[in-house]
């Protein structure tokens, strides 16, 4: 909606607002331009200035009280009167646009008199003091939140820190971002009057940070207009191209989307599926991109339609009919209501072809989910209200785990890694990069808890996330059940246990950086190795075990180990085991998975008469019993003592070995024999036959070794080789 603004010295009449539809099913926000000044109002009438913001804002809140619009209105036009913008324009035109975008997007009424206002503070001799005493603390705070610190106090790091201060802001009320992207919003649109050097400059900073900051927040009514503003200021030949590829399409004489739309509209009457079919044109960086992917663009290019339906189940409902009774292309088929993205955007995307060769991009959804599609977080206003007495600070303090659909992961790590970022210049780059990464993934902790990472995340950025600072002691994860290294990548849905190291002397490694993807990664690994730099190279180069640890355990192997060869133990006795029926039958142990008194054990009868005894979940025991081995019963007799052999996991540390064979020593472990396979990928694999004076101390004595840092498994041993092998 346009309306022509007049002279604030000579108030006139102003052009009738064009009538609107209270229920519309796409916002276009390119028809919001100008506003107009104050004009003549009778007492207790509302000025004509804004009387299209509360046309637009009662479409959506039609029970609003307006009053408190009323007063922000006055209070800003009289604050302002006498300033103009670079167009010549008297300034009030500026935030009546604003705030005429976002009561088309559906805000509620503190949003639009907070935008009303937004830059009184900045502007104009109003106080932040005053703001709150007439309209209230939330009010206030919003205000403060989008006003532009001052560059005589900052110099160069204004534009930064403003924007550090109005994230931190947006993470107690997400409404102060929604009044900035309308803000820029505006800015863009007016942007030629400036010259071409600060348009570039301005453009690329709403490209880098604001346009993302939109697709993040959900509100893709903004970002579209953003994005084709961005397009014709920086890429203006080809925004040229793009433009005449549009008019061209327009100007066809067939609309393979207008024909689509009638067969999809027949089609759900017949199956009596209440729904609107609408075509949604492409916006101008949109065709850019289907363009440069598909060379030649097809009539159905321009555009996608859009069903919309009253509730979730209609939308599966559609999705049958329309793979049912047209050709689907299964392969452009996504779920984003089962799984919706972590901007909130819920709908089913699907595409239909023709014989022609035409295809049809769809997207179902329902009104509610089209509404938060277009408006995002703005569609959801307040999501914490709280009683109007109470200041919006001591809310926030006595609530902080207050659950907020729009506080998703992405706004808390930035919250958290922003305080870390030492410089402005640092903070500015590194929010960049941060806000590049536009797509979440979530991955579970064996806690049941989810932490809330950028795609392309590893192990590293878990550990950080979940850890902090601590995460530097950090020696090893596992994904999903099985062993990775900390460079591995995680996806969606993974979960991860985070192996931690006790060592106080456990430390990063500058190869981290290579597989942080989180700024809070980055920032901490990098302070780190700041002020530890020469540890850290050292130890980079030696994660072997000690070498004298290993040369001793080495020789008190040789000295100790079965003479019969092979690092298992030697058959005993059948002291330990008794073969029911057979009392006095030679009795081994297999080494395959050496048994110990307490295990649930069963025997196979071999060569010699000698019968081998498995624990009942070794995977022997299936493989001998389908070769048709005797299986009889055993027991075990009197004896507790027992041999065992463990194999422990660890990554390699000096003096690791040391610390291990003193933790097992301390546990009454005596150790028979011990193998030391050489580092691999800085991880070491030790092999332990052990006698211990009774099997019940096996737990504590592989949880001993568990806490021993750096070693991150241990567990009985399980040779598959030699069980395959057992004797005939």
């Amino acid at each position: 909606m346009s309306a022509e603004a007049t002279n604030p010295a000579t108030p006139g009449p102003v052009a009738p607002a064009t009538p609107r539809r209270r229920s519309r099913p796409r916002i276009d926000l390119r028809r919001l331009v100008g506003a107009a000044l104050l004009g003549p109002a009778s007492r207790g009438r509302l000025p004509d200035a804004i009387g299209h913001v509360v046309e637009a804002h009662r479409a959506h809140h039609p029970d609003a009280d307006v009053e408190t619009l009323r007063r922000a209105y006055v209070l800003a036009e009289s604050s302002h009167r006498g300033q103009t913008r670079k167009s010549g324009e008297p300034y009030i035109t500026h935030p009546l646009a604003v705030t005429l975008i976002l009561a088309e997007l559906g805000a509620e009424t503190t949003t639009l008199t907070a935008s009303l206002l937004h830059d009184t503070v900045e502007d104009t001799e109003v106080t932040l003091d005053q703001v709150g005493d007439q309209f209230g603390a939330e009010v206030r705070y919003l205000v403060d939140g989008v006003t532009k610190l001052e560059k005589v106090d900052y110099g160069a790091a204004a534009e930064p820190e403003t924007f550090r201060k109005m994230l931190v802001a947006t993470g107690n009320d997400v409404r102060v971002m929604s009044i900035k992207l309308a803000d820029r919003l505006h800015n863009m649109r007016t942007l030629g009057v400036m010259r071409p050097e600060k348009q570039a400059r301005i453009a690329k900073v709403t490209r880098e940070v604001l346009i993302p900051l939109a697709e993040r927040l959900g509100v893709q009514a903004l970002k579209t207009e953003l994005e084709d503003l961005v397009f014709a200021i920086l890429h203006p030949e080809e925004y040229e191209h793009t433009r005449e590829l549009i008019v061209a399409n327009a100007s066809r004489a067939d609309d393979p989307l207008a024909e689509f739309a009638d067969a999809m509209r027949a089609i759900l009457r017949d199956a009596g599926i209440q729904a609107e079919v609408l075509i949604r044109p492409r916006h101008f960086v949109s065709v850019h991109r289907v363009s440069r992917k598909r060379g030649r663009m097809r009539g159905s290019d321009f555009g996608r339609l859009l069903v919309l339906v009253n509730e979730d189940a209609d939308c599966y409902a559609v999705l049958g009919e329309l793979h049912t009774c047209m050709t689907p292309v299964v392969s452009e088929f996504k779920d984003f209501i089962a799984v919706p993205k972590f901007n909130l955007y819920q709908s089913l995307h699907t595409a239909v072809a023709r014989e022609d060769g035409q295809v049809a991009e769809v997207l179902i959804r329902t009104h509610q989910m089209h509404k938060v599609a277009e408006a995002g977080v703005v569609a959801l206003g307040n999501p914490y209200p709280a009683p109007a007495e109470e200041p919006i600070r001591d809310r926030a303090a006595a609530d902080e785990e207050r659950v907020d659909p729009t506080r998703p992961g992405w706004l808390s790590r930035l919250l958290d890694w922003q305080e870390a970022a030492p410089d402005p210049d640092t903070f500015w780059s590194t929010l960049r990069e941060d806000l590049a990464q536009d797509r979440e993934i979530t991955v579970f902790r064996p806690d049941g808890g989810t932490l809330g990472l950028p795609d392309g995340a590893t192990c590293v950025d878990a550990a950080y996330a979940q850890y902090g600072e601590d995460a530097h002691a950090c020696i090893g994860a596992r994904v999903n059940g099985r062993l990775a290294t900390l460079s591995t990548a995680l996806r969606d849905g993974d979960t991860v246990q985070l192996l931690m190291g006790q060592d106080p002397a456990s430390e990063p490694s500058r190869e981290w950086l290579e597989h942080a993807h989180t700024p809070a990664a980055r920032i901490a690994i990098q302070r780190w190795l700041a002020t530890h730099p020469a540890p850290a190279e050292q130890d980079d180069t030696a994660p072997a075990p000690d070498p004298g640890a290993a040369k001793a355990a080495e020789a008190t192997a040789r000295s100790t180990a079965d003479p019969s060869g092979g690092g298992a133990p030697a058959p005993r006795p059948g002291a330990a085991v008794t073969v029911v029926d057979r009392p006095d039958a030679t009795v081994r142990l297999a080494g395959c998975c050496t048994p110990v008194p307490l295990d649930d054990v069963t025997g196979f009868l071999v060569r010699g008469g000698v019968v081998t005894v498995h624990r009942a979940e070794c995977d022997a025991v299936a493989r001998m019993a389908s070769a048709g081995r005797e299986e009889v019963a055993v027991r075990w007799g009197d004896t507790t003592g027992c041999r065992v052999t463990l194999v422990a996991e660890s990554f390699g540390r000096p003096h690791l070995l040391a610390d291990l064979t003193e933790a097992m020593a301390l546990e009454g472990a005596e150790i028979v024999s011990a193998t030391v396979e050489p580092p691999s990928q800085q991880r070491v694999r030790h092999t332990y036959t052990v006698q211990l004076p009774d099997a019940a101390h096996l737990p504590t004595l592989m949880r001993a070794m568990r806490n021993v840092p750096g070693v991150y498994d241990v567990d009985r041993a399980q040779h598959h080789a030699q069980a395959s092998a057992e004797p005939a």
